[in-house]
């Protein structure tokens, strides 16, 4: 009985140390060192949220850019789904659904180049991939541009502008936040 009065102490105490007091000063430095990242990288468009630069979205209209497919789930982007499709690259399921996109890409995009980029075809590892390279934009530029009725030129220039590149060549690769691309498209 002697050491039930500690172990009860303790306890308590410990668990308001690192049940109340740790989380609220972690959650409390992070909301003032990293404000943006912390409230879900939340991208703005006239005072309203249309989305987090973290997790890609499904755009269809031809007067937008179209990120990769996710494979996530009953529903495209779906973030409490996420994972890839775990096809095998021998799989036939894969081959159909790659050949149907190819498809139904080049059905959307005639003015575009046969070889259609392959990210375009294929799911992410997580399904909620928001970023294309600047070639698989390029490739879509025509059908935006012309959907939008503006120069082909005008909408490569806005593909130039919004691409995000590495500090240094070796450390990654240039890429395309599409919501960012298709909201930069709005203001047009």
């Amino acid at each position: 009985m002697s050491q039930l009065r500690p172990a009860i102490l303790l306890l308590l105490l410990l668990t308001l140390v690192t049940g109340v007091v740790y989380p609220l000063l972690t959650t409390g430095l992070a909301q003032w060192l990293f404000p943006s990242q912390s409230s879900g990288s939340l991208l703005e468009e006239d005072g309203v949220a249309r989305g987090s630069a973290l997790i890609g979205q499904n755009f269809t209209q031809p007067n937008y850019f179209w990120g990769r497919p996710s494979a996530t789930g009953d529903k495209p982007y779906n973030p409490l789904a996420s994972g890839g499709s775990n096809l095998a690259a021998s799989n036939p399921a894969l081959d159909k659904a790659v050949a149907d996109r190819v498809a139904a890409l080049r059905g959307a995009n005639p003015q575009a180049p046969a070889a259609v980029p392959v990210e375009l075809v294929t799911a992410s590892a997580s399904g909620l991939d928001p970023d294309i390279s600047p070639q698989a934009a390029l490739w879509q530029a025509p059908r935006v541009a012309a959907s939008r009725k503006v120069p082909v030129a005008q909408v490569e220039a806005l593909i130039e502008k919004m691409t995000h590149r590495p500090l240094m060549p070796f450390l990654g690769t240039p890429t395309i936040n599409v919501l960012q691309l298709n909201m930069a498209l709005n203001e047009l």
